[in-house]
């Protein structure tokens, strides 16, 4: 298993995901999510292993240009 970790909660997913597959099934938007890994940015096409341990971190954008 996997776990992913977003804000204070903690997601179990299968081993054999790729990141983006990860983060849809637990409803999260991989366009404005980034995930990380060991301290480590992970590509969306990452495939997770069994033991990791992702943080998943939401972009937040605004201000003026």
């Amino acid at each position: 298993m996997v776990r992913l970790i977003y804000r204070h909660q903690v997601f179990e997913v299968p081993a054999g995901l790729t990141v983006r597959e990860a983060m849809k099934q637990v409803g999260l938007n991989p366009e404005i999510t980034l995930a990380v890994r060991d301290g480590k940015l992970l590509h969306e096409n990452t495939i997770l292993q069994d033991g990791d341990e992702v943080k998943l971190i939401a972009v937040i954008s605004g201000g003026e240009v």
